[in-house]
């Protein structure tokens, strides 16, 4: 059985009724508030794509994408989705999306390889957003904005369950601490990178930490990011590299630091030739989305996922993804969270 943290005398703050209005409510709320701040139009997203073209996630690289063969294509490959990184960049091109304003949707995927516990399943669910930017838009300064107008939204949703459910109080601080990983790894240079995560949190709340996929000081990165969408190699305004990051806060239920988005200036052609020669992937040039961005076809753009399942799970106060997404979890799991009153749907 994966690790799994059982709070000391957990009961959910929300019965089965009052936690189903509270995904409902929560999921209403976050998606329009997000998309009048920052100006998203909603599309429909695909569940699955033709192997071989690049658009799919490659995640950290040695996950498996759930395949099969499609019948009416002389059984071509087609992919179910890690999450929708590159293919909504094809969207911003092909609806002709202008600067400044942008997409989301809802994207549904499934990560057979994922380590099943408290945070993590096998269905993710989450808003991919996109939105169009311009050169002088490529700077760390940007990134830093489009972070604080999001982290606005979570905190105008965490009051919006309040109202709802008055014994769900507000935790969150009224900013989001701003670090790089490379500071953070300063702080606390003995540490793992999840052990800084949690130190961070835990001392600010809320944080984003920049700069995530390149080697650090000590040679190795923070977490691993594909080299073909988020820019990790770009130098910024305080010498050090990157665009891009995690927004994260501190998970008072679980005790842990609880990452709700991943998102980031994506590659320009410089970029996207520097990290795939890094990370020996040369030959993706010849993908489709690659090509693509190289022929100046894609618009240069901002974005990232926020876990809908994971808000959901941080805004009431629950103690395991599982009471918030119906999954499938090892019976000896199911087993340990029913013996300490975690209902998993």
């Amino acid at each position: 059985m994966s690790a799994l943290i059982i709070p000391k005398g957990y009961k959910s703050l929300l019965d089965l009724r009052e936690t189903e209005l509270g995904i409902e409510n929560i999921k209403d709320f976050f998606q329009k508030n997000l998309s009048a701040e920052l100006r998203l139009r909603r599309v429909t997203a695909p569940l699955f794509v033709l192997k071989g073209t690049g658009l799919n996630d490659d995640l950290n690289g040695v996950e498996r994408a759930v395949t099969f063969p499609i019948k009416a294509l002389d059984d071509q490959k087609a992919e179910v989705v890690h999450s929708l990184a590159k293919w909504k960049r094809t969207i911003l091109a092909d609806y002709g999306i202008e600067r400044g304003y942008g997409i989301y949707t809802d994207m549904n995927a499934i990560r057979a390889d994922e380590d099943l516990d408290n945070i993590h399943s096998l269905y993710v669910d989450q808003w991919d957003w996109e939105a169009t930017i311009g050169q002088e838009d490529r700077n760390v300064e940007y990134l830093e904005a489009i972070v604080k107008r999001i982290y606005a939204v979570i905190r105008r949703t965490e009051f919006v369950v309040y109202e709802r459910f008055p014994q769900i109080k507000p935790v969150l601080p009224e900013e989001i601490h701003i670090i790089s990983a490379e500071k953070l790894l300063e702080l606390y240079p003995d540490k793992t990178p999840h052990e800084r995560e949690n130190l961070i949190a835990k001392k600010y709340g809320a944080v984003f930490i920049e700069g995530i996929g390149g080697p650090l000081k000590n040679g190795e990165p923070h977490d691993g990011r594909a080299p073909d969408y988020d820019d990790w190699t770009t130098p910024n305004s305080k010498g050090e590299f990157g665009l891009n990051g995690d927004i994260i806060v501190w998970n008072n239920t679980i005790e842990r630091s609880f990452e709700l988005s991943s998102m980031g200036i994506r590659v320009d052609k410089e970029a996207l030739l520097r990290q795939l020669k890094l990370r020996g992937l040369e030959e993706r040039k010849n993908l489709y989305f690659h090509k693509r961005l190289l022929n100046d076809e894609l618009p240069l753009s901002i974005g990232g996922g926020i876990g809908q399942s994971r808000l959901c799970m941080f805004f009431l106060r629950k103690a395991h993804i599982g009471e918030i997404q119906s999954s499938i979890w090892p019976e000896d799991q199911r087993a340990c969270c029913a013996k300490n009153n975690i209902p998993l749907i």
